[in-house]
């Protein structure tokens, strides 16, 4: 009985959480404070995410998640992590309003002008459907199909609006199709330039195995501390970094961070920016106080990616930033640009 109450708050805590973040992401795009990143991307990374996030509810629901990038180039150059945010709304709700079938994401190109595309993002799911009256309303902020959608399902009415100011931002406008009982495809475009990074190959396998083993080649065997409270962050670093040849310690708040890296000497910290007990920002603080730490590069990890976070951290004394979800080349790439060519780590 206790286990289930836990359970209860915790979900409720999440949905409050998410709740908080929809109206914070709202607030500021009405605002003009989000700034769209420009970065090169692979279509694939942000659709093989989006994937694995949506995943493990799909299979509970016995629901098939299909991916298909289409006729897209595969390098992009825009905002991966905005063009997540507006997928990832659509994919969530296709899960959550789904009970049998499937659920597909899907890119198509509408316009290449050479160094510049249209292209056109959609989710079909074969779910409970809405009716033509109630579908006009839905990218209006807080509106649902109707109230009992809200006691069944939950929500916040938010996500589709956030999309819809998200495609907006990057030159494109979004749409829905939809018979109730059958499914529906809910689409938006965006505005997308040509990936610029020329030593990429066509699926960006080679940039990708060229940066790990550079990482093995150069830096086999130099040790990183992760602080970040997700187990799930945690336990996908691990697996990148060891691929790697990287030696990887995790800890799940700035309170732990600081204790482990007054035990040893790190080549590089990885810091999330909010964390139970302390966060990233006040740990890496700290850590710049400790006589082996002026210099040992700190990377934030965390995915709020405007630019005021940016900011914070680099006053606080980090060295660079990487937005969640985490992009394997960028994080490799990131990790050569600031580990030392012979790692400085001299064990316990």
């Amino acid at each position: 009985q206790q286990v289930e109450r836990l359970d209860k708050i915790d979900g409720a805590s999440r949905h409050l959480l998410t709740i908080i973040n929809d109206i914070l992401d709202l607030s500021k795009i009405e605002s003009g404070k989000l700034v769209l990143e420009t970065t090169d991307f692979y279509l694939s990374s942000v659709l093989d995410n989006i994937d694995s996030i949506i995943g493990e509810s799909a299979r509970d629901k016995g629901l098939q998640v299909e991916i298909d990038r289409g006729d897209v180039p595969p390098l992009l150059r825009g905002d991966p992590t905005r063009l997540r945010q507006a997928l990832l709304n659509y994919a969530a709700n296709a899960i959550k309003f789904t009970d049998q079938g499937k659920v597909s994401l899907s890119a198509r190109l509408l316009e290449d002008n050479g160094s510049d595309f249209l292209v056109r993002f959609e989710v079909r799911d074969t779910g409970i459907g809405i009716s033509p009256e109630r579908a006009n309303k839905l990218f209006q902020v807080f509106e649902q199909a109707d109230t009992s959608i809200t006691r069944k399902y939950g929500g916040t009415g938010l996500g589709l609006a956030i999309t819809r100011k998200l495609a907006n931002m990057m030159g494109g406008e979004v749409g829905v199709d939809s018979e109730v009982g059958q499914g529906s495809t809910f689409w938006f475009t965006a505005r997308l330039q040509r990936g610029q990074d020329s030593s990429a190959s066509t699926y960006g396998t080679s940039v990708l195995s060229d940066a790990e083993s550079q990482l093995k080649l150069n830096h086999s065997g130099a040790k990183i501390l992760l602080a970040d409270d997700s187990a799930i962050n945690r336990e996908v670093a691990v697996e990148m970094l060891r691929n790697a040849g990287l030696i990887l310690d995790t800890v799940a708040d700035g309170v732990e961070a600081i204790g482990r890296v007054k035990q040893q000497k790190y080549d590089l910290v990885l810091m999330d920016m909010f964390m139970p007990n302390m966060g990233g920002i006040e740990a890496t603080q700290l850590i710049r106080t400790l006589p082996d730490y002026e210099k040992t590069p700190i990377i934030a990890m965390t995915a709020n990616a405007f630019d005021e976070d940016r900011s914070a951290c680099f006053n606080a004394g980090m060295n660079d930033f990487i937005a969640k979800p985490v992009e394997p080349k960028l994080f490799y790439t990131t990790l050569l640009k600031w580990l030392p060519v012979k790692h400085i780590a001299s064990g316990d």
